[in-house]
């Protein structure tokens, strides 16, 4: 019975997390209701989770070491980060969803360029049902090409892609420094996260900020959603280093059915059968490419998460030495 327990947690412990992302979308629509906007959001959140994992794992920063790949990491995690948050905020959240699980075909082409992992059939074929997905999901006879018909969907594909390579930069970043603690890239997540979403903010005005009352509601805000992303992320990573890469990836799609349920909750948001049918689409090849990528015996299976919305949804592609798979900066989110 214990061991049956201790079994279901590692899974709990996920589905929790994947909910949580499923969920977040709606306090940052509180805080952009409050007057700020969603860069503004992205970047405060964000710099309020990095500080929390700072302070918490500080006795890991010391193993932090100069390299290239850090600043590139941080500035895909901002992107990633800000373009989901602002998709969310301005868009229907379900297509901007969906739009930024289309990872599984970006990730095979980045994978192969700077990786120089090989493109095999299989992952071409995933590619292009996840592609095929969106183009069933955006298609429509007043809109013409099936592409984002909204600068916020447009944000969301952008996230997705950027998702993908911070996913790869991940892995070259777990090889080239292996000796830098998980926690540490966590962090860097986090404030590539905060740095960029602070840099955008000046492109962007904030229309009426808050005021009076709503100050403290807007500060209690940022720092809540800062400290449970953070938990989040460290909740997530205790399941990913218990529970195979492969099925992992499938439970992290739970965040579709959470978003789904609490768009139509909170925001009146009924998907189409078109949107239905796409999303299908790209949901499994999420979860076929779980599959196609899962770890060969005698791998580690577990994975790390990081932080913002860092999950990888397209399988085991970033397997470190310490069996930990990386979860997603979306702080993300």
């Amino acid at each position: 019975m214990n061991l049956s327990l201790r079994n279901t947690w590692p899974t709990l412990a996920i589905m929790m997390g994947a909910s949580v992302w499923g969920m977040v979308w709606y306090p940052l629509r509180m805080l952009n209701a409050l007057g700020l906007t969603g860069t503004a959001a992205s970047a405060l959140t964000s710099g309020a989770g990095c500080l929390f994992v700072l302070l918490v794992r500080r006795s890991a920063i010391r193993t932090v070491r100069w390299h290239w790949l850090l600043p590139a990491l941080a500035l895909f995690a901002g992107i990633t980060n800000l373009g989901f948050v602002w998709g969310a905020i301005h868009g229907q959240v379900m297509r901007v969803l969906l739009l930024f699980y289309l990872t599984p075909a970006w990730t095979a082409l980045f994978a192969h360029f700077i990786l120089r992992e090989r493109l095999t059939w299989s992952g071409a074929a995933l590619a292009a049902m996840s592609l095929a997905g969106a183009m069933m999901m955006l298609w429509s006879p007043q809109l013409g090409l099936p592409v984002p018909g909204s600068l916020a969907e447009w944000a969301g594909l952008a996230a997705g892609m950027s998702f993908a390579m911070s996913n790869v930069l991940i892995l070259k970043t777990s090889r080239d420094l292996p000796d830098m603690r998980a926690e540490m890239r966590t962090a860097v997540i986090f404030g590539g996260a905060a740095i960029f979403g602070a840099c955008a903010s000046y492109f962007e005005s904030m229309p009426a900020a808050p005021t009076g009352a709503h100050v403290g509601e807007a500060v209690l805000l940022v720092l809540g959603i800062g400290f449970a992303l953070a938990t989040n992320n460290m909740l997530v990573q205790y399941g990913l280093a218990r529970v195979p890469a492969n099925r992992a990836s499938i439970i992290m799609l739970f965040e579709i059915v959470v978003t789904a349920l609490t768009a139509w909750l909170f925001a009146g948001e009924v998907p189409g059968p078109r949107e239905w049918a796409g999303g299908a689409c790209i949901v499994l090849a999420s979860a076929l490419s779980s599959w196609v990528h899962r770890a060969k015996p005698g791998e580690a299976a577990g994975a790390e998460g990081s932080g913002n919305r860092q999950d990888n949804p397209d399988g085991n592609l970033d397997q470190d030495r310490d069996g930990a798979r990386k979860n997603r900066p979306r702080a993300m989110v």
